[in-house]
């Protein structure tokens, strides 16, 4: 029972550092979007803003420092939290694993 908890907890943990991953490169693609002002009708760049927008509208709402003289650094806060929720939150589900076993 024992090693089906931790391979559990360590399949979640890999889940989400992927998912994480992958979002993190979202958001990076996302800004650099903004810099060259691409087809807001074209579907890829439609599918960007839809999965980065509602988080960047949340953390300018929250800390609205982050924008300022027309510069967003809403994407810097966001990359910077998905750096910290995978260097604390995976390390400690694997850390947790490892004292299951």
């Amino acid at each position: 029972m024992e090693i089906f908890a931790m391979n559990f907890v360590v399949g979640i943990a890999e889940i989400l550092n992927a998912v994480l991953s992958i979002y993190f490169w979202v958001v990076i693609i996302s800004a650099l979007l903004t810099w060259v002002n691409p087809d807001p009708y074209n579907p890829i760049v439609r599918t960007l803003r839809n999965l980065t927008e509602p988080v960047f509208y949340r953390i300018r709402k929250w800390l609205p420092f982050t924008y300022f003289n027309g510069l967003d650094l809403s994407p810097v806060v966001l990359l910077l939290a998905i750096q910290f929720t995978q260097i604390f939150v995976i390390r400690s589900m694997y850390q947790l694993a490892g004292a299951i076993h």
